[in-house]
């Protein structure tokens, strides 16, 4: 199997995780010829690895496709589904995740499969009872691209996803392309690893809650360890353009209904937590992720009252009640001023609720969003959140060790 890693540099240059190989050795495409435009210092935006077109049909040739997407796959204004049509590409199929190929389904909300009314092109569910492409669903199949902006956080469903659809590449022998996307949280890693026992949809490799990796990057990490449970597969990186780790970008499209600002980007990796609680993030209005509160809160200077959104929150935490807590968008920082998850918000909602012992949901929702039950447990038994920190340490240096392979972009 060969991994390769397409520089946005050199259209013949690239590198394999496991084992060095040739990209031509791939067999996934003819020679790209030629170099890139370089455009000036003044010129240069960045780009998602998918503004590479003519070199992603180079990569295609005549194979029939299936693009694994939502509606934050496009370039520009145009969807790539419909530029690769218009293109004479022969998408066979879309694999939809979590929100629908439209991005306009809400969490949690079961998709199924269908026929895209624009296209024609009949949309798979990867978010309902199946979340791996079947091997009856790829029989058509020669190639898979994989285009869906990440947001940098481990229980983003988008990871679960990409694992499930290398998993299923790697065993049916089907290269597969991932279009690499810029983190908008890439500049730190934080948060406790992931522990097996707690492994679910929302969290199954070993990684932190904030990674500090693109979703090229994390593929390759993928294959290269192994921890999508099969052999690596064929996998090529389209890598973003004139890009370097920590550059900050902003998102061109809202990545989900309830990530609608840059802000609530931001605070997503540390207000998620939230989620495992009775504590509502804001789901059922329109401020979610940037603003917390319940019902039972005692302290807090902001009110808010969920209610259902369609495309957003069908059934959101507290609907039709007033919670009570806080307005965040007055503490969110830049994003070279983060340097790890804030989790003073998650101890003060903790302190000011009246009831401490039905804080965290009888789920056990928490724990598979932090990774571990100790996070909980810390928090309840009154820890100081320097000691907190400090118990991740040694897990998160391993984890950079590990991490520190399958960089494409430099600091």
């Amino acid at each position: 199997m060969c991994v390769s890693f397409l520089s946005s540099k050199s259209m013949n240059f690239a590198f394999s995780i496991l084992g060095i190989s040739l990209f031509l050795s791939c067999g996934m495409a003819p020679e790209v010829s030629g170099q890139p435009e370089e455009s000036s210092p003044q010129a240069e935006e960045i780009k998602p690895g998918i503004y590479d077109f003519e070199r992603l049909l180079s990569l295609i040739g005549d194979a029939k496709v299936a693009v694994v997407t939502n509606h934050t796959g496009s370039i520009g204004d145009v969807h790539i589904v419909d530029s690769l049509l218009s293109s004479g590409v022969a998408v066979k199929k879309v694999f939809a995740p979590e929100h629908g190929f439209r991005g306009d389904r809400a969490d949690g909300e079961n998709i199924e499969d269908g026929i895209d009314r624009k296209t024609g092109v009949p949309v798979v569910s990867l978010y309902g009872k199946n979340k791996k492409p079947s091997k009856e669903s790829l029989k058509d199949v020669d190639l898979v691209l994989f285009d869906i902006q990440d947001v940098g956080a481990r229980f983003y469903t988008y990871l679960s996803t990409l694992h499930y659809v290398m998993q299923a590449c790697s065993e049916q022998s089907i290269p597969i392309i991932v279009a690499d996307r810029p983190n908008p949280n890439i500049h730190y890693i934080d948060g406790p690893v992931m522990k097996a026992e707690f492994n679910s949809f929302i969290g199954l490799h070993p990684v932190p809650i904030v990674y500090g990796m693109t979703i090229g990057e994390y593929a390759l990490m993928l294959n290269g360890e192994g921890w999508h449970e099969s052999e690596a597969c064929d996998l090529t990186v389209l890598p973003c353009l004139n890009y370097e780790r920590g550059m900050s970008y902003e998102l061109p499209i809202k990545p989900s209904p309830n990530l609608p600002t840059m802000e609530s980007v931001y605070l997503y990796p540390s207000i998620c937590l939230f989620e495992g609680t009775k504590v509502s993030v804001g789901r059922g209005t329109s401020e979610p992720f940037t603003i917390i509160g319940e019902p039972g809160n005692k302290n807090g200077d902001f009110e808010f009252i969920p209610e259902p959104k369609e495309g957003a929150s069908i059934n959101p935490k507290h609907k039709g009640a007033t919670c009570r807590g806080y307005d965040l968008s007055d503490f969110i920082l830049k994003p070279a001023e983060i340097s790890q998850l804030d989790l003073t918000w998650l101890v003060r909602m903790y302190e000011e609720t009246d009831d401490r012992e039905n804080f965290f949901l009888e789920s056990g929702y928490f724990d598979k969003l932090a990774g571990t039950d100790q996070l909980r447990k810390d928090i309840t038994d009154g820890v100081d959140l320097g000691v907190i920190r400090k118990s991740w340490q040694e897990e998160l240096e391993k984890f950079e060790s590990i991490r520190s392979k399958y960089l494409i972009y430099k600091d």
